[in-house]
């Protein structure tokens, strides 16, 4: 596997950075250690330019090539999950509640490793713009970095962005041109009665059936709905209500996610899940209350640059080691904000067997970080050749 040699020996250095990431994991903007982290290392290899406190603790470092040229954009998510960490390994997490789960971690760890390449050997024209980013997860830390001006601020032409995939095979890339990931929008449904003994619910108004009906009516949307041969998920994740066996509650309330790729669709769903709710609402008796959330919009790859960053992963990873026509998954991610104002590109690269993401088990694979670095540094040299 052609990975960079000049980042292939920084192996042992990029381990050493993500292991220490990874035992302090932070929370959505509260990045505080990591930025500093982050900061420190940046300054360590020799870049120009380094701007703090963007989005609270997102950081953009701008390293010059060698003569004019536009700006290139490559972001990292900085950000943890609030999980307890189960893989008792020496570097895990020391914040109790906390924990690298999505390999953030080692993102954050293969766009240093590709700083630090590219600052020492500035192969390209124009400029890079490292964009370190926090909550992802949860904050849409990449919107704000958006609002916050850093597409117009540091003239960025192009943006990329890859992230871990375990059980995609060691090394391999898969992305797709066009629509990669869904949106993402969240409801909760909060439903009041009138409680009572379990033994006399003639006297009660039972928030719990109604909450059943409403659940049951919601995947009418994706059945009856929508075009069968849309992308639609919704998902009820939570439902709470009661204490006892022998009460009937006051109050009851259910959670929701829902994923799909469509503006119109979007707000299909959330016309008909306020009908269906209210509708049933009335039906019981009860009251409900609707807080809905939009969340990510959908991940959407250029195609032109989808295709050029594939090349480039070819390069690398070899030929057979690439999917470039993946297809797209329901899964969400704060880059479609950068894609949204900015044409790129956001690929996936195999970590091989493990732990999926988002598991308490889960370890980033330290192997593939020089190959992520050199994905990177290569996406630069590539696209902006010294003349």
């Amino acid at each position: 596997m052609p990975v960079v040699n000049r980042i292939a020996d920084y192996a042992d250095e990029m381990k050493t950075w993500r292991r220490h990431l990874h035992q302090h994991p932070e929370l959505t903007f509260e990045c505080h250690e990591t930025a500093a982290f982050v900061a420190a290392r940046l300054r360590e290899f020799g870049v120009d330019e380094i701007h703090e406190g963007i989005a609270r603790t997102g950081i953009v470092a701008i390293i010059e090539g060698r003569g004019a040229g536009p700006t290139i954009g490559l972001r990292a998510d900085m950000d943890a999950l609030p999980i307890d960490e189960a893989t008792g390994l020496d570097h895990a997490s020391r914040n109790p509640g906390k924990m690298h789960a999505c390999g953030h971690d080692g993102h954050t760890t293969m766009l240093l490793g590709a700083a630090k390449y590219l600052a020492e050997t500035r192969r390209f024209c124009g400029r890079v713009a490292l964009i370190f980013q926090p909550a992802e997860e949860d904050g849409g830390g990449g919107q704000e970095m958006v609002k916050e001006g850093v597409m117009d601020r540091f003239a960025i032409t192009q943006v990329y962005g890859i992230h871990n995939a375990p059980n995609l095979p060691f090394g391999h890339f898969a992305t797709n041109p066009g629509p990669l990931m869904a949106s993402v929008d969240t409801v909760w449904v909060h439903v009041t009665g009138k409680g009572g003994h379990g033994a006399n619910p003639h006297e009660t108004v039972d928030p719990l059936v109604a909450v059943v009906a409403m659940v049951q009516g919601l995947q009418t949307i994706v059945t009856r709905n929508a075009n069968a041969q849309d992308d639609l998920v919704i998902s009820v994740t939570q439902i709470h209500g009661g204490t006892a066996s022998n009460i009937i509650p006051e109050e009851a309330w259910f959670c929701a996610t829902i994923r799909n790729f469509n503006a119109d669709l979007r707000a299909l769903v959330k016309r008909r899940l306020h009908e269906i709710v209210g509708g049933t609402a009335q039906a019981y008796g009860v009251t409900a209350r609707i807080d809905y959330e939009w969340g990510y919009p959908p991940t959407v790859n250029d195609a032109a640059k989808t295709d050029f960053a594939v090349e480039v992963a070819a390069e690398v990873a070899g030929p057979g080691a690439v999917d470039g026509r993946a297809g797209r998954e329901m899964g969400a991610e704060d880059f479609s904000y950068m894609l949204e104002a900015r044409p790129g590109a956001y690929l996936f690269l195999g970590t091989g067997p493990g732990a999926g993401l988002h598991h308490p088990a889960y370890d980033f694979n330290d192997e593939i970080a020089p190959i992520g670095a050199s994905f990177f540094a290569r996406l630069v040299e590539t696209a902006q050749p010294v003349a």
